[in-house]
């Protein structure tokens, strides 16, 4: 291997790290808040990269359809609840019409635009905007129905529901968008020409906007009042709902957070590589690998164990490419061993 081979796969290793250092920062900070191993982060990657797909090409993505049937449920289970509630308002569509507007209206005008618009005539940031408007109201539609009314169920439980809806998600993935894979049009046909070494402007792209996000992500923490209450969430649940944070709206947020962040990779990653319905697992597992460098609790620990990943991946599909897949997924196994001979064992005490 000579410099230029290593500089290529150096520069292929950190488009990917990059991209998996993303899920696994909403990994790491869906576990922290909820205690929810989202197992599901990968089916927000293909989605988002197929729903792109189809509206690059004219279909219409059957997302939409997915998105209007999952308000609806969500719908049907605010009346529910409202109407088993003690203290119920008299005026049933006045109270429940911010939830109506919310989980159903806003999902049929998007279905709409998606089934009449000349969707392939839009340009290209419109079609990315449609695509992440279409996935990421999924994120907390999946925690209203799924993981809410399991809040405080253990870890073990959380995970069965975590895998369920993996499952879930992947059939339907295959009902709306086929088997056959897709690929998006690069955001940008740029070759920069550093030396021997020629980097493409979609890399630079994947890059310049995971570091964006990661630096919006760090300032979103810091300085606003939500991402403070999500951080207060995540270090310790009991005591912000003690001082007045909804941990329900929390989850919800965190969901969103999530998707977007899934839906935002899927993009990225369409133009470089073909995307199918079940391609989201792989990549999904790679992030929680990074994750599972972090601790599954540290930010930073987990984007620079993402970015190992990516680098690891990239170096090994050149020596030994029938076992790249091993050799990443073989990472976690000494890590797991330092941190089990590092760390105290304390019994879990549920509350």
């Amino acid at each position: 291997m000579d410099f230029s081979i290593a500089a290529i796969l150096a520069q292929d290793g950190i488009t990917s790290g990059a991209i998996y250092a993303l899920l696994a920062l909403a990994l790491v900070l869906v576990f922290s808040v909820t205690r929810i191993i989202f197992i599901p982060q990968g089916e927000f990657v293909a989605f988002g990269a197929l729903s792109l797909a189809a509206i690059q090409t004219g279909q219409f993505p059957h997302s939409a359809s997915l998105l209007l049937s999952l308000g609806a449920l969500c719908l049907l289970k605010e009346i529910y609840q409202h109407l088993r509630a003690p203290q119920r308002s008299a005026n049933l569509l006045r109270a429940l019409f911010p939830a109506i507007a919310k989980l159903l209206l806003l999902p049929l005008l998007l279905w709409v635009l998606m089934r009449y618009l000349p969707l392939q005539e839009l340009p290209m940031l419109m079609q990315v905007v449609l695509a992440l408007l279409l996935v990421i109201p999924m994120g907390p539609m999946m925690y209203r129905l799924a993981y809410q009314p399991l809040a405080e169920a253990s870890t073990l439980v959380l995970l069965i529901v975590s895998v369920g809806l993996h499952l879930a998600l992947t059939g339907l993935g295959l009902v709306m968008f086929g088997a056959e894979g897709s690929r998006t049009t690069a955001f940008s046909d740029a070759q920069l020409q550093l030396g021997s070494l020629m980097i493409s402007g979609q890399s630079l792209v994947v890059i310049a906007v995971s570091v964006t996000l990661m630096i919006a992500l760090y300032f979103y923490f810091e300085r606003s009042l939500s991402g403070k209450a999500l951080r207060a969430t995540a270090v310790n649940r009991l005591g912000a709902q003690l001082v007045g944070i909804g941990t329900t709206q929390a989850g919800r947020l965190v969901f969103t957070l999530t998707a977007a962040l899934g839906a935002l990779c899927g993009v990225l990653i369409a133009p470089m590589t073909t995307v199918y319905y079940d391609s989201g697992f792989l990549i999904g597992l790679k992030g929680f690998v990074g994750a599972i460098v972090g601790g599954l609790f540290s930010y930073p620990v987990a984007a620079a164990g993402a970015l190992l990943v990516g680098l690891l991946e990239s170096y090994s599909s050149f020596w030994a490419s029938a076992y790249k897949e091993v050799i990443v997924f073989t990472l976690i196994i000494p890590v797991l061993l330092w941190r089990s001979l590092s760390s105290k064992h304390d019994d879990e005490e549920e509350a």
